[in-house]
């Protein structure tokens, strides 16, 4: 691999590393869709498309929605934002579907994630492109059985998606009337929930060559190094923002994104 190779994948990773850190702030989602796309270009581009690039890029994903979370809900903490009450009840399920989610994930052909990844991203991608803050499911957020159930679900989702839950605890949380601000605020803590056992299990996952270097069970630790520092430096900008800006045109516009992504990825399944 060249030089030039090597610079503008790293470029990349920049990039997507500090519009994923904005995006873990403003709109609580983590980033970790956008980070699973660049991984995987980043990998291919360096010759590394094995046959669980995906479980790569997933766990790799994971790893940086720890620190963004952490930092996340600490700067949303300090105003007051956090609904702890839902995040404390919610936590051990996330955890107990992330764990779920990994032995999927390991158990899947990489083209099968893909398949996933597509059609969860454009469900959400649909979502945010006409989704509406008036949308109600009930105005009382779940508990008991049926609150635990839906963490746990989450929490699988979110492992197969490579991200932080934010993207399905946000709209949860909004339509159960959680105000859309809390709602961020809180759903960044499902990150750490999520992300934290499931990078642990990641870390032990054996993966078929050809691999990136310096990749430990399934998480890489160049690519790790190189997104978490932009991430951490730019979350804290998103969350200033998210106090500060209505953030649904950008949620229409990440929408739209998430669809091309989602498009994009069913043309890859089945047709290259």
């Amino acid at each position: 691999m060249d030089i030039a190779t090597l610079a503008s994948i790293t470029g990349l990773l920049l990039a997507t590393g500090a519009f994923a850190g904005v995006l873990a702030g403003l709109l609580g989602v983590g980033g970790g869709v956008v980070l699973v796309i660049a991984f995987l270009y980043a990998f291919r581009a360096t010759g590394f498309d094995g046959p669980d690039v995906m479980q790569i890029c997933l766990a790799t994903s994971l790893a940086t929605v720890i620190v963004t979370s952490v930092r996340s809900v600490v700067a949303h903490n300090r105003k007051g934002a956090v609904e702890w009450p839902i995040l404390r009840s919610w936590a051990p399920f996330l955890a107990l579907g992330a764990g779920v989610g990994v032995v999927v994930a390991v158990n899947l052909q990489s083209k099968t994630l893909q398949l996933i990844f597509a059609i969860l991203a454009a469900f959400l991608g649909l979502y945010m492109a006409v989704g509406r803050s008036s949308w109600r499911v009930g105005q009382t957020f779940p508990t008991g059985t049926v609150g635990r159930l839906g963490a746990s679900i989450l929490g699988l989702l979110s492992v197969l998606m490579g991200i932080g839950g934010g993207s399905f605890g946000v709209p949860l949380m909004t339509l159960f009337g959680v105000p859309v601000h809390r709602a961020v605020a809180t759903a960044a803590g499902f990150g750490v929930a999520i992300a934290a056992p499931s990078v642990v299990a990641f870390l032990f996952v054996p993966v078929e060559p050809p691999i990136p270097p310096l990749t430990v069970g399934a998480v890489n630790l160049v690519a790790l190094a190189i997104i978490i520092p932009v991430t951490a430096l730019t979350t804290p900008l998103g969350v200033a923002l998210a106090h500060r800006l209505p953030a649904q045109h950008l949620k229409r516009g990440f929408g739209v994104f998430l669809l091309l992504v989602a498009a994009n990825m069913f043309r890859e399944v089945w047709w290259a």
